[in-house]
């Protein structure tokens, strides 16, 4: 799939459609993504949850 970048800011940005999102299991209101360039290649995937968000979450769940 080939996306144009957009203007955004003092930067690019890329729009990221919700069936790619729904595809890598993100809700982009609570989950982070995590960017890796390896051999000119971007990958974006689903960042591993830090330890004080869970914390926090389910300190805010009780």
């Amino acid at each position: 799939m080939e996306r144009k970048l957009f203007r955004s800011g003092g930067g690019w940005a890329l729009f990221i459609n919700s069936t790619i999102l729904k595809l890598l299991k993100i809700n982009p209101e609570k989950d982070k993504v995590e960017y890796i360039v390896e051999n000119d290649v971007l990958k974006i995937k689903k960042a591993a949850p830090d330890a004080e968000s869970e914390k926090s979450a389910k300190d805010t769940a009780k």
